[in-house]
């Protein structure tokens, strides 16, 4: 059962200032909506704190400068969503498995693992593979010959992590995540396709998080390099050689496509797809669907995602896409026209 908090405790505990009872005993947190009066939410933005007045909430974390015309308890916070993390923290901290190895794990003999490590039930550590201090390996892992780990890392079940890679500190990894897979190379040869050996590796540095289900490509030659900061989500296909930039964030269902370098802090939307051999800048923002072919400079935003409609207006669109060309052909034919009337008005 979660530990019970002044506002005060929890105010001094994320080093927030504090506007109410000092005293309030706080028991839990909740969403903005449904919290109680002995429980904490948080609110940014118009949308929510114009509403504050009237919540049923025991305190509220909120921005610097609010104030609230009630008498509503406040704990007032520079990035109140960051501070509500910590309260989240502070009454559900994580609960770390106990180190040690299951006796259903798997390591080679020469397997270096470093203090407090916890290795779960069915993984597996191949030869010369290394784990740093106080990581945790959770049930069903692979881990391959000669990957290096670092300290403070979560691999979640089932993830598989190929050979030669190489994984930061404070990384987490999501179940079914495959680090290393070959990348997608053939050579065609009259109308067949041999394979292009991948020799390179995954490189993963220190403070990034890989959602469930990512696939992330060994690089050709070389590594394909995950910089520090980057969190992906689920369901994204990194291809050989990408090198992502720090603090980078990707979401669902990305694609992006070999020998691609994307810059540090860059937002890669869902569904996007980008093409191979491409470079996009630093801050660059791509928006959902949107199909790159080209590169981007540093700061751009770009987006071609397919935006809903009524469904009758999607098939009247859909009626009139083929006739594109020859529209624009008709429209070059009626401005060029239109230029021959203007000259010879002009020339009376």
């Amino acid at each position: 059962m979660a530990d019970e908090y002044t506002l005060q405790q929890i105010a001094g505990t994320i080093a927030c200032d504090l506007a109410g009872d000092s005293e309030k005993r706080i028991t839990g947190i909740a969403p903005f909506d449904t919290a109680g009066p002995e429980q904490i939410t948080f609110a940014t933005g118009s949308k929510y704190l114009k509403r504050i007045n009237s919540i049923k909430a025991g305190a509220v974390i909120v921005p610097k400068g609010f104030t609230a015309t009630t008498g509503v308890n406040l704990i007032k916070a520079d990035n109140p969503q960051l501070a509500f993390n910590r309260v989240v923290a502070l009454f559900h901290p994580m609960v770390t498995p106990t180190p040690g190895i299951s006796e259903q794990a798997m390591t080679a003999s020469d397997t270096r693992l470093g203090e407090d490590v916890h290795v779960g039930a069915f993984v597996t550590v191949g030869k010369g593979a290394f784990v740093g201090d106080r990581s945790v390996i959770h049930n069903g892992v692979f881990i391959d010959r000669d990957v290096v780990i670092g300290e403070d890392v979560i691999i979640h079940p089932n993830v598989t992590i190929m050979h030669g890679c190489r994984i930061g500190n404070r990384v987490t990894i999501h179940p079914g995540t495959v680090i290393g897979s070959d990348g997608f190379g053939f050579v065609p040869d009259g109308g067949r396709y041999h394979k292009i050996p991948q020799m390179g590796i995954v490189q993963i540095d220190d403070d990034v998080e890989i959602g469930a289900g990512n696939t992330i490509d060994r690089a050709t030659f070389g590594r394909t390099w995950i910089q520090r900061g980057v969190k992906t989500d689920n369901l994204v296909h990194i291809a050989h050689n990408v090198v992502i930039g720090e603090d980078s964030v990707i979401v669902a269902q990305v694609g992006i496509a070999g020998s691609t370098t994307i810059g540090h802090h860059a937002i890669i939307a869902g569904q996007a797809g980008i093409s191979g051999h491409l470079t996009l800048g630093n801050h660059v923002t791509v928006g959902p669907m949107t199909g790159v072919a080209k590169p981007i400079a540093d700061g751009e935003v770009v987006s071609s995602g397919s935006l809903s409609m009524p469904h009758r207006t999607w098939l009247r669109v859909q009626r009139i896409i083929p006739t594109l060309p020859e529209m624009k052909k008709q429209v070059a034919e009626l401005e060029k026209k239109i230029k021959e009337l203007e000259k010879r008005i002009k020339d009376q």
